[in-house]
């Protein structure tokens, strides 16, 4: 996978903070459908590379690009545009939205899209399924459990089909056997859906489930990191 023509680049990137860098001289590279592990201590700079990859947040040097574009010469629009067709993303607390069922948290970014009525119904059944919630469809989120709730943001960031699928930490707020859970359906769903996967986390566990580990301390990859 390391061939091939990356989906995903960042090039000497650097991120501050008043006077403070929290990235510097940060290079990496993520092939289509490739499974990659930002992992590191707490406070090293794992989430906010995460947020430059998803174009949530600009570089102050170096650049971001996505498919060959460069995400922080995109417009605020455009931005917001892209995430929603090709960027899914996992967060550490769901981010489920509290009014919405199961079902409609997953349909949601599909309704945004424009998609007709029968193709959300189709592909919303069919995520459902894939992680096992076909029967909870119609459960509220206050109604799931937090691996339950998970596996529904999993169906959600998958919904519109993106190339790529951003996790930050997302069994950090799971017990262990949710947590391994949600793991391997990451990994089968982004395979199956032929999405490349970039997940922040601290655990050697969670990173099992990834092509390659990129390890980071002091907003830096470590040299000598696959």
């Amino acid at each position: 996978m390391a061939t091939a023509t990356p989906i995903l680049e960042a090039l000497g990137v650097g991120r501050r903070y008043d006077d403070r860098w929290v990235l510097r001289d940060l290079d990496l590279a993520v092939a289509p459908g490739e499974r990659v592990a930002l992992l590191g201590p707490s406070g090293c700079g794992k989430t906010t590379l995460l947020n430059l990859l998803g174009g949530l947040d600009r570089p102050d040097e170096g650049r971001v690009a996505f498919r060959g574009g460069d995400l922080a010469a995109a417009t605020p629009v455009q931005r917001a545009r892209l995430r929603r067709e090709s960027i899914g993303t996992v967060f550490q607390f769901f981010h489920l939205v509290p009014t919405l069922t199961a079902r409609e948290n997953v349909e949601l970014p599909l309704q945004l899209l424009g998609w007709e009525r029968p193709a959300i119904e189709d592909r919303v059944a069919g995520l459902l399924a894939a992680v096992d919630l076909g029967a909870r469809a119609d459960a509220w989120p206050r109604e799931l459990s937090g691996g339950e709730m998970q596996r529904v943001a999993v169906a959600r960031a998958l919904a519109a089909r993106p190339a790529l699928l951003l996790a930050d930490e997302p069994t950090g707020n799971l017990d262990s056997a949710a947590g391994e859970r949600v793991l391997n359906l990451l990994a089968e769903l982004s395979a199956r859906e032929g999405a490349a996967l970039v997940m922040v986390t601290h655990a050697d566990a969670a990173a099992s489930i990834c092509h390659r580990i990129v390890r980071m301390k002091d907003g830096r990859i470590l040299a000598g990191a696959p």
